[in-house]
């Protein structure tokens, strides 16, 4: 079983402010992943250059391998300090770990993170350092499939204070808010927008600080197929198909000529929907041995527009799909589910569309930046024309 570390996040500003005072910096090196939470003192621009400069700098040493304690001296020394508070400008979670899910958390002054494993939420064994005088707290990960490890910045204990609740959202409160609504088939960036989007309800929607969340989860690896028109040369159908019916452990077929094809390669028929979940959208289609079928430049045009919402930072809304039409079908597949997406992208022309404002290098191009903004979520992504 191949597992992977999927991660997401999401950040809401402070009312009034352009900027985010948050950031969230990662790094794949040496099969390690290093992310890091910073959260600089205040809002606005000068929390927003202290949190760059922190995240940066910590992302770059740790995942260069640096002396953890020489990584923390180093951004501790460097952090102005408030003189009036006495406290540093600047605070960080920081998570470095394989895909396996081993490896560790280093925590300075941000809330506590949570673990979720197996629908209920615990904390983390955690052991003090003191460097330079400073309280800095180190977890050993030893995450498990399915494990999803959760960092915040004060801005989610604090959400609804002077609106909704008295002292804020305690830890404990939201603990109880994530084992009820977190369900283990949830991605790691619909775990970020869930917790982001309950927080800003609890700001009645005008937050009172900047508030950010970032997820680390152990997936098990899924390899998802696509195939997109049939290839120039017809004489290649066959090989063409078989190809792409070996290449993933789920397999999607877009456009009606593809799912002719497919079905007579596979001797099974090709059935066609009637029902019209979304005006937008045409049916979907089934052929035994495809987990799904749908038609192409048109469902293609609208998941391209879904997967912009989707990567956008400060989008709140659900990440999940709960409409059963193609496109919404697919995103769910592409967005939440797969780890690795592989394109079979023919560029034969098709005599359906003589005559309409549709042709190859639109169905081009639309593969094209559906291709960069999976890659944008975290998917491996290859793509084969032929």
């Amino acid at each position: 079983m191949a597992l992977y570390m999927e991660q997401g996040f999401t950040s809401i500003n402070k009312t009034g402010e352009e900027l985010c005072g948050d950031r969230v910096e990662s790094r794949y090196r040496d099969g390690y992943t290093t992310l890091v939470l910073a959260d600089g003192m205040g809002s606005g621009v000068k929390a927003n250059i202290l949190s760059t400069l922190t995240s940066k700098i910590l992302c770059t040493l740790v995942s260069n391998d640096i002396d953890m304690r020489e990584c923390l001296e180093t951004v501790l020394y460097s952090l102005p300090v408030c003189r009036e508070r006495g406290v540093a400008y600047s605070t960080f979670s920081v998570i470095h770990m394989k895909d396996d899910g081993g490896g560790y958390l280093i925590e300075f002054d941000n809330p506590q993170a949570v673990l979720i494993r197996r629908g209920e939420c615990r904390d983390l064994e955690r052991k003090e350092l003191e460097i330079i005088g400073k309280k800095v707290y180190k977890s050993d990960l030893n995450l498990e499939k399915n494990d999803a490890l959760i960092v915040m910045s004060d801005g989610a204990v604090h959400a609804g204070i002077g609106c909704t609740l008295n002292f804020g959202w305690r830890r404990h409160d939201i603990m109880q808010y994530l084992t009820r609504t977190v369900r283990d088939e949830m991605s790691a960036r619909c775990i970020a927008c869930l917790l982001a989007s309950a927080c800003n309800d609890l700001y009645l929607d005008k937050p009172g600080d900047d508030t950010t969340v970032a997820v680390v989860k152990i997936r098990e690896r899924l390899r998802v197929s696509i195939l997109v028109g049939p290839p120039v040369d017809a004489s290649k159908d066959d090989y063409y198909i078989e190809e792409f019916l070996k290449a993933g452990e789920k397999k999607v077929v877009c456009g009606g000529t593809s799912g002719q094809i497919v079905a007579r390669r596979l001797k099974k028929e090709l059935r066609t929907s009637f029902a019209f979940y979304d005006k937008e959208v045409p049916p979907i289609g089934f052929i035994d041995g495809v987990d799904l079928v749908t038609e192409g430049v048109l469902t293609l045009r609208k998941l391209l527009a879904m997967s912009e919402k989707y990567i956008s930072e400060s989008d709140l809304t659900p990440k999940y799909f709960t409409k059963k039409d193609g496109a919404s079908l697919l995103a769910n597949l592409l967005f939440e589910e797969a780890s690795d997406i592989i394109f079979f992208v023919g560029q034969s022309i098709n005599a359906a569309h003589q005559g309409l404002p549709i042709d190859i290098t639109m169905k081009l191009k639309l593969v094209e930046s559906l291709s960069e903004n999976l890659k944008k979520m975290g998917k491996n992504v290859l793509l084969n024309y032929d």
